[in-house]
């Protein structure tokens, strides 16, 4: 039943909703992803001034954004991707993240615009805010409908147990493959490598977590940027020695993805499959309209929404057309995509066929990579649906350090759950997300491109 429901949430339906928002949003906006990308990215590194509301700076919470989405999705949601649909799957990730791009821009812009200052001086923002503050209180139903999907993401699974599990699993087939070392737990064998890793990822979340926002805000800005040019300095290495496999790769992408590269009679069905592979799992690792993003870019000391939904539309930039482009050529050019393997073996494969290094320390570069993706992806999904439930229960400081220590106790037993079911009520909860969000975008739009037109008018010299 669970998985009828995954496969409805993340079918056709959404993935047209969210691709019509973004084509809507990009047409209205002028392709601002494309017009105002170099003056992004020289926003990205600007901080916020002492005056201005706003508890991190914007690269800060860029950063906070990118540690939810920068994770395993990015190593093995590609690999899933071109395993089930092809090198053509990549294009059509590019093509969710072009459009993407714009739709990320204005949840953000909207985050900054209709966010509130609590009692005690922290700001908080994201879809709920700007559901009831910009469509209506008549709609707060469907702000708390998304509060609950959020917090039920967060805490089910796609931010504790399954990341890490995650962790758990590639410390394991390094260090233990065999699981030659192992303790009874709760009347399961489990390899000792499981259990101290497990130990440890729970302190060092309890660590960052108990700090508060400025705190995960501080460490994202360290991590991030350090784990996606590691993994993507790898990744170039890849590419640079398998330089002349890139094109016929760029070939099969191009080829993949209008379903000429199947047999007569299956272009059709086979450009589909890509279409609906590629876009499922680009938006997945970017999270482009599913509301996440937002949450965290009402943090930014800012008074000005364009320039923090400019920052914001960076990471989908970041997160798809560069690292998960990475991933997709790596695994193309070293043929890993169609020998038989399934998800991080397919990544583990093109690392140790690629890189110019015995196969046992590419596997542990990709195990480092893999540890703090998903490292990080714990402490910004814990962020994320705090915030979820701020908004449910009110300004309750005692409720929020509660659910703290609640998210922490799941990431604690996460290692030893079977975790085939939570991954799919994380996906559910992670595509509910998204039917909100995506009607404030729609309703929201003309404000969107109003606060637009209005900056760049006062700013002409941008």
């Amino acid at each position: 039943m669970l998985q009828k429901i995954d496969d409805f949430v993340w079918g056709i339906p959404l993935i047209v909703l969210i691709l019509s928002i973004g084509v809507i949003l990009t047409i209205r906006l002028k392709g601002v992803q494309i017009r105002k990308l170099p003056l992004a990215m020289k926003h990205m590194f600007s901080g916020g001034e002492d005056g201005e509301d706003g508890e991190v700076s914007g690269f800060g919470a860029l950063c906070m954004a990118l540690s939810a989405t920068i994770g395993t999705g990015n190593i093995i949601g590609v690999a899933t991707a071109l395993v089930t649909g092809g090198p053509g799957a990549l294009f059509w990730m590019w093509v969710a993240a072009f459009f993407g791009t714009a739709t990320k821009y204005a949840e953000c812009l909207l985050a900054i615009k209709y966010r509130v200052v609590a009692k005690d001086g922290h700001v908080v923002g994201g879809p709920f805010y700007y559901i009831e503050k910009g469509m209506g209180k008549s709609w707060k139903w469907l702000a708390k409908m998304f509060a609950v999907f959020g917090a039920g993401a967060g805490v089910l699974g796609i931010g504790t147990f399954t990341q890490v599990n995650g962790i758990t699993s590639a410390v394991n087939s390094f260090f233990d493959p065999k699981n030659l070392h192992t303790v009874v737990l709760f009347g399961r064998e489990y390899s000792w490598s499981v259990v101290i890793a497990g130990i440890i990822i729970t302190i060092a979340a309890a660590l960052v977590l108990i700090g508060g926002v400025k705190r995960i805000s501080s460490v994202s800005q360290v991590i991030v940027p350090f784990m996606a040019m590691f993994y993507i300095v790898s990744a170039i290495i890849i590419l640079v020695t398998h330089a002349s496999e890139i094109p016929d790769a760029l070939r099969a992408v191009i080829e993949g993805a209008f379903g000429l590269r199947a047999a007569a009679g299956g272009a059709l069905g086979a450009m589909m499959i890509a279409i609906q592979k590629g876009v499922a799992r680009g938006i997945f690792s970017n999270e482009a309209g599913l509301g996440s993003a937002p949450i965290a870019a009402a943090t930014v000391k800012t008074d000005e929404p364009v320039e923090q939904g400019l920052v914001s539309m960076t990471g989908t930039v970041i997160d798809t057309l560069i690292i998960c482009t990475m991933t997709g050529l790596s695994i193309l050019v070293t043929d890993s995509w169609n020998v038989g393997l399934e998800g991080v073996d397919v990544t583990t494969r093109a690392f140790q066929m690629g890189l110019p290094f015995a196969p046992e320390f590419s596997s542990f570069l990709l195990m480092i990579c893999l540890v703090f993706f998903a490292f990080t992806t714990i402490i910004g999904w814990n962020y994320y649906s705090e915030r979820c439930i701020e908004y449910i229960v009110g300004d309750k400081p005692k409720v929020i350090m509660a659910f703290r220590w609640i998210y922490i106790f799941a990431v604690l037993i996460g290692p030893f759950m079977t975790v085939a079911e939570v991954w799919t009520m994380a996906d559910i909860f992670n595509g509910l997300m998204a039917f909100p969000n995506l009607i404030a975008l729609f309703a929201l739009s003309g404000v969107v491109v109003s606060e637009t037109n209005k900056y760049f008018q006062k700013n002409k010299d941008k």
